[in-house]
């Protein structure tokens, strides 16, 4: 961790050119987010958590790392070891908390998966991972049941949590593969593990980033990803751990925004983190629920903080720091925080899942400047490509590139496709996609996407597997998928589609449409606007003219409009986080 005192009285460039990874030989994320503090203080109070339906319960590191060391137990006792893939899909609960951590205690690689995810999204990743065990949220089993001749390797469901458990297959089984309440599956484990010998490259855990060619890809991460978080945190949450912090994020633990830029550093700064399970954002209730909590530092992407802008903050709230990041976080909303969140301080952070936390704001060191993504965080290098792989000069457009694959932050490749991961190299820099320009004061602009990847709310979504699962509908002969403009997520999934004959445009056509990727793929994929066409533009080679449709929606669209007056609590609408 870093020190407020190396940075006070010196330049911030010579304070983190004097920075210095120090990973140990041995290192287990398990150990470090619970075990210690299970050991050193385990009535500290870890999670608070509370569900949409009213349910509540406050959980101790003790009490935590009991279940996370049974749940261990139960999984090695059913043949789950060091190596094996273990999907979590579930949203935030304490049983998320205590699966990743018993996967980290086996040695084994946890792949976090959002419970959101149609059939088609799941199997591909439980098979592309071939994933040994999935522990699952209840509404995910009637998913699963259908799919195990597509999932030689699954060989054990655990479904959590009980009060709301579904009914499992006839006889616990679906071919080779067992079903398992969560209870009956630990009740009669050990609540102590000696947990395996770990490296810091050792894998950990495999987060699915959508491209915009080809399937989704797997970011293989060791257990040095949270050494690599922790001092950007620390930085733009203002250096923390001082005492009295109370830790939250809407964003679902599915992601790596939501697990490594707060559940998983908080729980090693000492916690506690509030975990709140819902379907929905609703500002209303996230305003309520971090002044009930007294919750002082909040990670809000930019999506959550513009519905939180449409009502008036309680007086009670204690927050500190607001981050945000995942999209670029527009001016107007720092104004509206400015005016709405005296003494709030708002930092923006720039990363992706396979180098986050590379980028970002820390106002207590410098000045944060809208629209500007911040300065280089610690530890890292960060420059800007010219097209020819060049650096570029001072304010020159170009692609940002992070020095690795050293840097703890940046994984150790993509899953099985060593040539998607030597794709994403130029020499040792990593490139991420993302274009911006950097200023003579060292701070970073962004400007677009040197691909097509669209970034709605706090998602990535990629063209490619949402025209695949359009491609599945009877009436669908043809697709494309582009992003865009939406004054609350940044952008929209938008699809041009070309009809099979028989099948007429209509706005019910379109619905069924809609209807099919929200059930097949996941519910914040799904195209919101759908454009029936006779032709598609393409290429000599028949590839889609994705740049030409973004001109033509260019073309067709007006200014955003302004955000509404904020009116009082009580009238604003929901938007997914997961």
């Amino acid at each position: 961790m870093i020190r407020l005192e190396d940075f006070l009285g010196r330049p911030y460039e010579e304070a983190c050119r004097a920075f210095r990874w120090d990973l140990p030989e041995t290192y287990n994320i398990a150990l470090d987010v619970c075990g210690r503090w299970a050991r050193e203080d385990p009535r500290r109070v870890a999670i608070l958590f509370e569900s949409d339906r009213g349910r509540r319960a406050v959980v101790t590191y003790g009490a935590l790392w009991e279940t996370a060391c049974r749940l261990a137990n139960a999984l090695r006792a059913n043949g789950v070891g060091r190596g094996d893939r273990v999907a979590i899909v579930l949203h935030q609960r304490v049983e998320t908390a205590a699966s990743h951590i018993a996967v980290y205690l086996l040695g084994g690689v946890a792949v976090p998966l959002t419970r959101q995810f149609g059939p088609d999204a799941l199997v591909y990743r439980l098979a592309h991972s071939a994933c040994k065990a999935a522990i699952v949220d209840p509404t995910v089993v009637p998913k699963l049941a259908g799919l195990h001749d597509q999932l030689p390797s699954l060989e054990l469901v655990v479904a959590s949590h009980d009060e709301d458990l579904p009914e499992l297959p006839e006889g616990g089984r679906v071919g080779t593969c067992r079903y398992v309440p969560w209870s009956r599956f630990i009740e009669h484990a050990s609540g102590t593990f000696e947990p395996s010998a770990t490296a810091p490259d050792d894998p950990a855990l495999i987060l699915y980033t959508s491209g915009t060619t080809g399937p989704p890809k797997g970011a293989l991460h060791g257990h040095r990803v949270l050494l690599g978080h922790v001092p950007s945190v620390q930085l733009f949450f203002d250096f923390v751990p001082q005492g009295g912090e109370v830790y939250w994020t809407p964003a679902d633990w599915a992601w790596i925004g939501g697990a490594f830029d707060l559940l998983f550093p908080a729980l090693k700064f000492g916690g506690p983190v509030v975990a709140f399970e819902t379907t929905k954002f609703d500002p209303e209730r996230a305003w309520h629920l971090m002044a009930a909590y007294g919750v002082t530092h909040t990670f809000l992407p930019p999506t959550a903080l513009k519905m939180c802008m449409q009502l008036v903050p309680p007086p009670s709230l204690r927050l500190q720091v607001i981050m945000s990041g995942g999209e670029p976080v527009n001016p107007a909303i720092l104004r509206w925080c400015q005016e709405a969140l005296p003494g709030v301080k708002v930092h923006e952070i720039y990363g992706q899942t396979e180098a986050n936390l590379v980028c970002g704001n820390c106002s207590r060191l410098y000045p944060v400047r809208p629209g500007s993504l911040g300065k280089v965080f610690p530890g890292h290098e960060v420059v800007i490509l010219r097209e020819d792989g060049a650096l570029a000069s001072c304010g020159e457009s170009g692609e940002i590139a992070v020095r690795g694959p050293g840097d703890p932050v940046v994984f150790l490749g993509y899953w099985q496709n060593p040539e998607a991961t030597a794709e994403k190299y130029l020499g040792t820099w990593l490139r991420t996609g993302d274009v911006a320009r950097c200023d003579e004061n060292g701070y970073f602009y962004f400007e677009g996407r040197t691909d097509d990847l669209i970034k709605s709310g706090a998602y990535r979504i990629g063209p490619a597997e949402v025209e695949g699962c359009l491609l599945t509908h009877p009436a669908v002969a043809e697709c494309a998928v582009i992003g865009v403009p939406d004054p609350v997520r940044g952008q929209i999934v938008k699809a041009f589609i070309k009809l099979r004959p028989g099948y007429s445009p209509s706005p019910e056509q379109a619905a069924a449409i809609q209807n099919h990727v929200r059930e097949r793929l996941a519910s914040y994929a799904y195209p919101r606007e759908i454009e029936f066409v006779g032709e598609l533009p393409m290429t000599t080679t028949g590839k889609i003219r994705r740049s030409e449709l973004r001109a033509l929606e260019a073309s067709r669209r007006a200014a955003p409009p302004r955000p509404p007056t904020p009116p009082a609590l009580g009238s604003a609408s929901s938007v997914d986080v997961e």
